[in-house]
């Protein structure tokens, strides 16, 4: 006899349910005061009303109940928002039902003043109305329903109200109750998404070149003395690069060159030496102990420190005699460095994973283990995408099962596939496309992906440069794309990164590559932050004050409410971040407009177009903007002119100063 064939819907279907990872593998991703929308497909056969709702539970247990509404008609579409304030892992569920009350109120709307039917559906509304329960304002409509004495007309009416509708939506009259399966979000700490990041080399902090030409590299407690100024800044995460020995064999000099100078101090990423390994601090820099004093000063700043972790070898790094077997051995014997074709990095011996997959992941916990044992709660990882990716998924299960406040970041510049894989097994944040987004039509297409399309699962942080990666957009525009770019980066994500020499314009190249000249990663550098602010020359205090407004703005801190606008013009981009005062510590609701002139070699005049209903506004709406970069006020509606000037300001960051009474 053939087995019965279970149904994959219910009564009533309940589709395409979001925010889920893909394959619904892992589960989707939030951090700690996110806010959250919650969407679903649902629809049924003919011309019944439907209501729709979210089940939400939190990590004790609690659920909450939120009324979804329709967000494109014709579209079937519902959509409810929640802020999930607290960390672990919350569960919800759609819940859909034939609303009995709106369909009947929808036919009496039309069927009592055609006089079709009126009788009848005097009856049913009465019936519905035994069924709404004994609140007073449901009794007193039951009552009129049953006076004979009270017209049909007057009867609709008394359905028709206000008060008598919110109390039977807060108890809804349903039928053909159906709910979804559950599905899980992991709620994280709000550093997993949201931080200002700042890199800097310690080695280059406090370090000193003789007349003779030599250094003296800069430790860990004259890094220390440039905290402060980091913090002032606005920034809260300082990001380290590998702070171990440096290997000396094939040690790259100035420029990536394979000629080295005694003294030369390699490059931080070929890890390891007779002084140690990963487990290890440069002794350049200092000592275990002296490590722990700069992450005591950091945390006094009100920085965390974010510690590189790269999971390779130079040549002379101690794994290389212990552990032959977790490099590849090439034919004529000798074991194959890391490439990137055209790049070659002799000095760095890439990890085989495939040779002693269960040792190489013992030895990664292990290290794990002990920088976290020192204090160190965040990681940013070195390519990722050059190591296996169940790898990744049994490492950062096991630590962020062991350590939940663990927070991980990719260097994931790589193929989209590998990119948002890396983010759902785990990876809290990744590096992403921005630097190579630059033209209008790039910016709206990445600007949309990162905040709709992803954000289930990938956190994006928009570093603005890195040691590796200073575009041509950067070495071309001038002061006008320093600017333009470092703003971008504030406003559009919750988290965005700034490597050190960014607010001096450091923007000559390597000749045939997207590196800086004489770059940080080979040779110490000298900045003089203090005469470059005093000459006026440094961005510091435009950083300052986009981390200033983000801090003061916390629809910025927010990942999943950015709206592209439009504009007449082909480089000024538009778009909105808008966060109600429903989730907000006072009701205020918190709204920017973004006006940017793309173009840093030009002035552009335009209208910009904007879509009020984002922003909480009637299309007719007529409204103050404060621009917080400059202070001045423009009274603004729908289509606004304006002009921006590439060399003196090439954006606004609009606040909108609701009319009295928006809340």
């Amino acid at each position: 006899m053939a087995t019965e064939y279970e149904p994959a819907l219910g009564r009533i279907p309940i589709r395409h349910l979001a925010p889920q990872v893909p394959e619904n593998r892992w589960p989707s991703k939030a951090f700690a005061g996110e806010v959250v929308p919650f969407e679903a497909t649902v629809f049924r056969e003919g011309h019944d009303l439907l209501g729709v709702q979210l089940l939400l539970t939190d990590p004790v247990g609690q659920t909450a109940t939120y009324r979804m509404r329709p967000i494109a008609p014709g579209t079937d579409r519902w959509r409810a928002e929640a802020q999930l304030p607290t960390e672990g892992t919350w569960t919800w569920k759609i819940r859909a039902f034939n609303d009995d009350w709106a369909t009947w109120l929808h036919n009496a709307e039309i069927k009592i003043p055609a006089r079709v039917d009126v009788d009848l559906m005097v009856l049913m509304g009465s019936q519905l109305l035994a069924r709404a329960g004994t609140r007073k304002v449901v009794k007193d409509a039951a009552a009129a329903f049953a006076d004979a004495s009270i017209t049909p007309d007057a009867k609709l009416a008394i359905a028709q109200d206000p008060k008598l509708t919110a109390a039977i939506d807060a108890r809804p009259l349903a039928s053909l109750t159906t709910e979804s399966e559950t599905l899980a979000i992991r709620v994280e700490r709000a550093r997993a998404g949201l931080g200002s990041w700042y890199e800097f080399f310690p080695r280059s902090e406090g370090a000193k070149r003789a007349k003779d030409g030599t250094w003296t590299s800069g430790t860990f407690r004259t890094a220390a003395r440039r905290l402060p100024a980091v913090a002032e800044m606005g920034f809260d995460v300082l990001y380290l690069p590998p702070i171990h020995p440096i290997g000396h064999q094939f040690r790259k000099g100035p420029n990536n060159t394979l000629v080295t100078q005694p003294g030369d101090p390699g490059s931080p990423w070929a890890i390891g030496s007779a002084d140690g390994g990963h487990d290890t601090v440069h002794p350049d820099l200092g000592t275990i102990k002296d490590f722990t004093y700069f992450l005591g000063q950091a945390k006094k700043a009100g920085l965390e420190v974010a510690l590189d972790f790269a999971l390779q070898a130079s040549p002379d790094h101690p794994w290389v005699t212990e552990h032959p077997e977790w490099f590849t051995t090439l034919p004529d014997g000798t074991i194959a460095f890391a490439e990137n074709p055209p790049k070659k990095y002799q000095d760095i011996y890439p990890i085989n994973f495939d040779n002693d997959p269960s040792g190489i992941r013992a030895e990664v916990l292990r290290l794990l283990r002990y920088w976290i044992g020192l204090g160190v709660r965040i990681f940013r990882v070195d390519n990722p995408h050059t190591k296996p990716l169940r790898f990744w998924e049994l490492v950062l299960h096991e630590i962020n099962e062991e350590y939940p406040d663990v927070v991980f970041l990719a260097e994931a510049f790589t193929r989209p596939a590998m990119l948002y894989s890396l983010a759902q097994v785990g990876f809290q944040q990744s590096y992403t496309y921005f630097t190579w987004r630059n033209t209008k039509e790039e910016l709206a297409e990445f600007f949309t992906s990162i905040s709709h399309e992803t954000s289930a699962f990938l956190r994006p942080n928009l570093f603005v440069n890195t040691p590796d990666i200073l575009t041509e957009y950067l070495q071309f525009g001038g002061v006008p794309a320093y600017r333009i770019r470092a703003g971008l980066a504030a406003t559009a994500s919750p988290s965005w990164g700034v490597y050190a020499g960014f607010e001096l314009f450091e923007h000559v190249a390597r000749p045939g590559s997207e590196e800086n000249i004489d770059n940080e990663k080979y040779e110490y550098k000298q900045r003089d932050w203090a005469t470059a602010e005093k000459n006026g020359v440094s961005l510091a205090p435009y950083l300052t004050t986009l981390n200033l407004i983000r801090a003061a703005h916390p629809a910025l801190r927010q990942l999943r409410n950015l709206d592209v606008h439009w504009s007449d013009d082909d480089s000024i981009f538009v778009y909105s971040k808008y966060l109600d005062g429903a989730y907000i510590e006072g009701g205020e609701t918190d709204a920017l407009i973004i006006v940017a002139n793309v173009d840093p070699h030009s002035v552009r005049e335009t209208t910009v177009h904007l879509d009020l209903s984002r922003i909480g506004l009637e299309s007719d709406a007529r409204f103050t903007v404060r621009d917080l970069l400059t202070g001045e006020r423009f009274e603004w509606g729908a289509d606004n002119y304006v002009r921006l000037d590439a060399f003196t300001q090439p954006m606004h960051i609009l606040h909108v100063e609701y009319p009295k009474g928006k809340s």
